[in-house]
């Protein structure tokens, strides 16, 4: 009972001063979690509790939610078919560079999936500090598309951890297809119902709302999908992820909604499943060792790769925003940190690189975040220098 007091105390401690902490150190808040969940699990003040265990995955999958949220369908149906080709061609350069990285290090065949993994998580806190920017909107797009790809290409290789080469992962791949079809389908009826009844939005989401009816909604959506995906034994965080883009593509009349989910989110749950992440993160490992040259390897590959690959969008945004908007989708924390976790699990690969992903994942935010304000900076001097 001592132990779980303390547990639940240090959470709330965390929880509380790390966006103060963060804001002392310039940095975002999300590495400041995972390093004060580290320290203090190392000192003892974390330990492994199954409810911590279970509001950190719940977290995770919120999380997913959340980025989810960000994304309109409709304005990604919108994009145009040159811009969609240079999307393919920036995700096939990504995997290709994996190909290459992974083979020249001598890497595992796992590496080839780790490496170019996308999410926009870290992408919309970018815009909250720098605004829509060209840049950043590009971002946003071409990192939706790219996290769905990343997330069925997690689904896909989580059962292939799980089950092995074999009908298990044949019959998974076919469930994920027949459940992408349905959710295509149900799209699909959902925007004709909402173009012929245009009030069933405002009657499940009305304006003015003082029973909660949106938030009601919305975790209903969340809790249905993942449900979904536990009983067809796919990943959930797809479930989760799909269900946050229901949010701004048929309710855009509550533009507010995502900001007030993400608030809810980003304030108690999200927190504690990067709080566990650190408390999952031995500092004893520090002195393994080739750790930290590991990590370093990966995150320069990791970095490196998006850099070049966002060369295909200079003619759009021009050299610096180009390379600001690769920069950007070099901070895929979340699904890096869950496809390592998975990996490790089913032994795919060892510790020491299980550790190595962490610390890379934390360098990259760190890392990125520090060099896109530096540029930002410069960017601004220059044009007020043109001035």
């Amino acid at each position: 009972m001592a132990d779980n007091t303390t547990l639940i105390i240090t959470i709330s401690l965390i929880i509380i001063f790390s966006p103060f902490i963060a804001k002392s150190f310039r940095l975002p808040t999300t590495p400041v979690e995972i390093i004060l969940g580290s320290i203090l699990g190392y000192a003892g003040f974390l330990h492994d509790e199954h409810l911590f265990d279970l509001v950190a995955e719940f977290g995770f999958l919120y999380l997913m939610f959340i980025a989810g949220t960000e994304i309109n369908l409709k304005n990604i149906l919108k994009i145009t078919p040159k811009t969609f080709q240079k999307v393919l061609l920036y995700l096939i350069i990504l995997y290709a560079s994996s190909v290459i990285f992974s083979m020249q290090f001598e890497l595992g065949k796992i590496f080839i999936v780790l490496l170019p993994l996308i999410s926009v998580g870290l992408v919309a806190s970018l815009s909250k500090e720098y605004g829509k920017t060209p840049w950043l909107n590009l971002s946003l797009t071409v990192g939706a598309i790219g996290e769905v790809a990343s997330i069925m290409i997690l689904t896909i290789s989580s059962a292939a951890l799980k089950f092995g080469i074999g009908l298990k992962l044949f019959q998974t791949i076919m469930a994920l297809l027949a459940f992408l079809l349905f959710m295509f389908l149900l799209f699909r009826s959902m925007q004709l119902i909402f173009w012929w009844f245009p009030k069933v939005a405002t009657l499940l989401m009305p304006h003015k709302d003082n029973k909660e009816q949106d938030i009601r909604l919305s975790m209903g959506i969340f809790f249905l999908l993942v449900g979904a995906m536990l009983y067809l034994h796919l990943e959930l965080a797809f479930g989760a992820f799909l269900a946050g883009i229901f949010i701004p593509t048929f309710f855009e009349h509550k533009l507010e909604l995502p900001e007030k989910l993400a608030s809810f989110g980003f304030g108690f749950l999200i927190p504690i499943f990067f709080i566990h992440i650190g408390s999952s993160f031995n500092l004893d490992a520090l002195f393994m060792p080739g750790l930290i040259k590991e990590a370093v390897v990966i995150t320069f590959i990791m970095i490196t790769m998006r850099l070049f690959a966002s060369l295909v969008f200079i003619k759009e945004l021009g050299v610096i925003d180009a390379l600001l908007m690769g920069l950007s989708h070099s901070m895929p924390l979340t699904l890096l940190i869950a496809m390592a976790t998975l990996a490790y699990s089913a032994n795919s690969i060892d510790k020491l690189h299980y550790f190595a992903f962490i610390l890379a994942a934390l360098f990259q935010v760190i890392g990125v975040m520090i060099v896109i304000k530096l540029i930002n900076i410069y960017k601004i001097k220059k044009e007020l220098g043109a001035e």
